[in-house]
C-alpha cells in the first residue's frame, strides 16, 4: 500500500480506539499521530536513502528523470542492482519483518519500564508499524517489493497484488473517505453530548 493511505488507516484505527478509551474513561489516551507516524515508519526507514540519492543526482544533474531506474530494474535486487538498492531492499527486509518488529516493540516494553515513566515514551502506538506489515502483505506482489514479513527465519513472501491497480486505489481512498466521514460524525455527536 502506498505511504499515505499507512499513515491514514493507522490513525483512523488510533483515532476510532482513542473514542473507544475515552468512552469507558481510560486515562492512557493512544495517539493517532504517533500512530500515523509508526504507520508509515517502515516505509519512511526504507527507501528514505534512496530518495535522498535520486534527489541528489536529480538536482546535480547526473541522472535525469528519463533515466531514473525503472521498478523491475530495482526490484527484486540482484547482484548487477546498484547499491543503493541493494541497501534499500535490506532496509524494507527489516522494517517489513513481523520478527524484527517483535523484538523492537519487546525492547521498547522493557525500556519503557525500566525507565520511565507511562506517558514518556510511545509503546502502543508502535501497533501501527504490525498494522503497516498486516496490509502490506496482500497488497504487494512478487513484481515490487513483496512483503518479507517472516524475515530473518524465511525469505518466504506472499504474491499478493498491486496496490498501485486503478481499481484498488479508488477502494481504498473511497473507504478511508468514509471512514474518516463516521469518525468525524461520531466525534461531532459525542462532543454535542
Amino acid at each position: 500500500m502506498d505511504i499515505f493511505s499507512h499513515g491514514l488507516w493507522a490513525g483512523a484505527a488510533y483515532k476510532a480506539l482513542r473514542q473507544k478509551q475515552i468512552q469507558y474513561k481510560n486515562k492512557n489516551l493512544l495517539k493517532p499521530l504517533q500512530a500515523a507516524f509508526w504507520g508509515i515508519f517502515p516505509d519512511i526507514f526504507s527507501f528514505t536513502p534512496v530518495f535522498i540519492w535520486l534527489f541528489g543526482n536529480l538536482v546535480l544533474g547526473t541522472i535525469d528523470f528519463q533515466n531514473l531506474p525503472k521498478p523491475d530494474g530495482i526490484e527484486p535486487a540482484q547482484k548487477d542492482t546498484l547499491p543503493i538498492f541493494r541497501l534499500t531492499s535490506m532496509l524494507y527486509n527489516a522494517s517489513h519483518s513481523i520478527i524484527i518488529f517483535l523484538i523492537v516493540f519487546g525492547f521498547a516494553l522493557i525500556i519503557k519500564r525500566i525507565l520511565f515513566s507511562e506517558n514518556q515514551i510511545m509503546t502502543w502506538e508502535m501497533g501501527a508499524w504490525l498494522f503497516h506489515i498486516s496490509i502490506d502483505i496482500p497488497t504487494h506482489s512478487y513484481q515490487f517489493y513483496p512483503t518479507p514479513f517472516l524475515w530473518p527465519i524465511s525469505d518466504w513472501k506472499f504474491n499478493g497484488f498491486s496496490w498501485g491497480t486503478p481499481w484498488f486505489m479508488i477502494i481504498n481512498y473511497s473507504a478511508l473517505a468514509v471512514v474518516y466521514i463516521i469518525l468525524s460524525k461520531k466525534i461531532s455527536v459525542k462532543n454535542r453530548q
